[in-house]
């Protein structure tokens, strides 16, 4: 499995119409789902929650729980699904996590996350990560990280995805835990130089390939997060400046001209167009017509019985070949 370049799972956003639009830019990037509750996967419906399109390839599964037969439980469910990883949630810093006991309050018990961690390498052949934060309130030290990180090892993980911030669960919202603790990048360098037989994948405040690139000399592996939504389309570009192919870059056009009849299918197959519009908003970020694509497409969303034709009439506003009503 190849993680030089992740797309971070990130709940209510990388559902699998934003991997569909990901995967028609990049090839080489590993995709993850959104987390998904062990226990919905298998006591609910397990095509809602499992299912994707084959082109998601290479795709990773994230689970968010506590229990460690249920996760072994949902994780070879997944593993028969597909899926080319199980990943286990130990850093999200919600409110919910602490109070349904999944996310960075894990932390607090490794002892918890390693008889998950054990339950499902043994349940299943695919590889199980781990994603987590450097550490919580109080267990926050490089010291105390690499004694978590070996309890895990013990367990039969040998692949961390480390968000280099610890977090506060003492009143920080999820929003805050994102900016307010400090960076700490040379914590998950120096876990990488002192543990070099351990896959370790940098997550946290990327913002671009230039950056990710220069960790790369550090990591075996980076983990892009809200910027792959903010500015979509910096995805274009990934397999050519992360993997070094040859091939040419996708216009934003050629890109949507793709999109856009896939969107049509998912319509056809009852899909709200708000949540298909959802990942396209920031596809013109920095671009002169920028402002007047997202506009367009949140009047568009809003307005009565509007239909996938609108995705096609704001491709045009943006490229520049026809004008917005009511801009000059």
């Amino acid at each position: 499995m190849d993680r030089t370049f992740c797309l971070a799972p990130m709940l209510d956003w990388t559902d699998r119409h934003q991997r569909f639009l990901a995967r028609l830019m990049t090839h080489r990037a590993l995709l993850y789902t959104e987390m998904v509750n062990p226990a919905a996967v298998v006591l609910g419906d397990r095509r809602e929650h499992l299912d994707y399109n084959p082109c998601e390839h290479p795709l990773a599964l994230q689970l968010g729980g506590s229990d460690p037969d249920l996760m072994a439980r949902a994780a070879s469910m997944a593993a028969d699904w597909g899926y080319d990883e199980i990943n286990m949630n130990v850093g999200c810093p919600s409110e919910r996590g602490l109070s349904n006991r999944f996310g960075a309050c894990l932390m607090a018990e490794p002892e918890v996350v390693a008889a998950c961690v054990q339950a499902m390498v043994e349940a299943v052949s695919i590889p199980v990560t781990v994603k987590c934060r450097l550490g919580i309130d109080g267990q926050d030290s490089y010291e105390w990280l690499v004694g978590f990180v070996g309890r895990l090892v013990r367990a039969g993980c040998r692949t961390f995805v480390i968000h280099a911030r610890h977090a506060r669960l003492d009143g920080l919202s999820p929003k805050q835990n994102r900016s307010v603790p400090p960076l700490r990048p040379g914590d998950v360098h120096r876990l990488k130089r002192e543990h070099p037989d351990l896959e370790i994948v940098l997550n946290g405040g990327l913002r671009t390939l230039e950056e990710a690139r220069t960790h790369l000399a550090d990591v075996d592996g980076v983990m892009l997060g809200r910027e792959a939504y903010v500015n979509p389309y910096l995805l274009a570009r990934v397999d050519q400046e992360i993997f070094g192919e040859g091939r040419p870059v996708l216009s934003r056009r050629e890109v949507l001209q793709a999109f856009f009849p896939y969107a049509e299918q998912q319509v056809r197959r009852g899909v709200g167009l708000p949540v298909l519009v959802r990942p396209l908003l920031g596809f013109y970020l920095g671009r002169p017509r920028s402002r007047a694509w997202r506009r367009f497409l949140n009047k568009a969303i809003l307005r009565s019985g509007a239909g996938t034709e609108a995705l096609w009439e704001a491709l045009e506003i943006a490229e520049g070949t026809i004008r917005a009503e009511g801009n000059a």
